[in-house]
């Protein structure tokens, strides 16, 4: 089957922009996309998509985001370019965590703790300001607080799940909406020994069985976007302890203020709040 590429090339700030822009819609679909420097003097990069059919079609989609006359299609040979796309981005430390690819072992520090991602089909390797925003309060939440029960709501790969079970030998519940989402969380939780702490399901929303043997939670966390996650603030609300934490993120800094609302209007309280590249994560009790 033939490959292609969406690619543009433009200053760092733009490309950056533009990442954060594209990443939430497409990866979430499936399309690998990846963001590169191409000259460090310059300060020039790439944002790149790839696709193996319906080039086109995506670069419509694409253009509605950005606007046109950016990106342009490349056929690409006959490579695995969703791991390709991957192997190209460094490791990222956050927290205590340091995520990497398996090819990244070797860069570990003493004192790091290690989450290994390979490139996959499920949303959330660890590079995206807000996966990187999360595993920095789950660190701070997790030893101050000391859960014992926890959910990641919309775990794609599992990263967080799998930060709360290193970080504390408790109870994570992992559960997202696409079944090969849940197959390759399940398959990381092996890989990063604590599949014996990690429950995996796929489940649409609250209504599903799962819930309800592990309902309540002391530490919720979902890293999906602003609205749904305004959508879910009475769910959410409703299945998490007296005097437990939710950290929500996957939410744009202009969209900070009407998702606080959502949830101060079911009785919590913003903690804090985390800026990562364009991008918030905001702690509430």
């Amino acid at each position: 089957m033939s490959q292609s590429r969406l690619c543009y090339v433009t200053e760092k700030d733009e490309a950056e922009q533009i990442y954060a822009q594209l990443e939430p819609i497409f990866e979430d679909d499936g399309y690998p996309i990846a963001i590169t420097e191409v000259d460090e003097d310059k300060e020039i990069f790439e944002v790149s998509l790839y696709i193996e059919e319906g080039a086109e079609e995506l670069l419509k989609r694409v253009e509605a985001v950005v606007g046109t006359g950016k990106f342009q299609i490349e056929e690409l040979p006959d490579i695995d370019w969703v791991l390709h796309s991957l192997e190209g981005l460094k490791p990222v430390r956050a927290g205590r965590f340091f995520v990497h690819g398996s090819h990244d072992r070797d860069k570990l520090g003493a004192d790091d703790i290690s989450i290994e991602i390979d490139a996959g089909l499920a949303f959330g390797t660890g590079h995206h300001g807000t996966t990187a925003g999360c595993l920095e309060m789950i660190t701070e939440l997790v030893e101050k607080e000391h859960p014992t029960n926890a959910l990641d709501l919309g775990t794609g790969s599992a990263v967080l799940a799998i930060a709360i079970a290193k970080l504390a030998p408790i109870e994570v519940l992992a559960t997202d909406n696409d079944p090969i989402a849940v197959t390759v969380a399940a398959e990381n939780t092996v890989k990063n020994g604590v599949a014996e702490h990690v429950t995996t399901a796929t489940a649409e929303g609250f209504d599903h069985a799962i819930f309800r043997s592990h309902t309540p939670f002391d530490l919720i966390v979902a890293n999906i976007l602003a609205r749904p996650l305004m959508d879910l603030a009475p769910a959410l609300s409703s299945h998490k302890a007296e005097g437990g934490s939710i950290i929500l993120s996957g939410i744009l800094e202009s969209q900070h203020d009407a998702v606080v609302e959502a949830y101060e209007a079911q009785g919590l309280k913003r903690q804090n709040t985390l800026h990562r590249e364009g991008w918030v994560t905001i702690h509430l009790k």
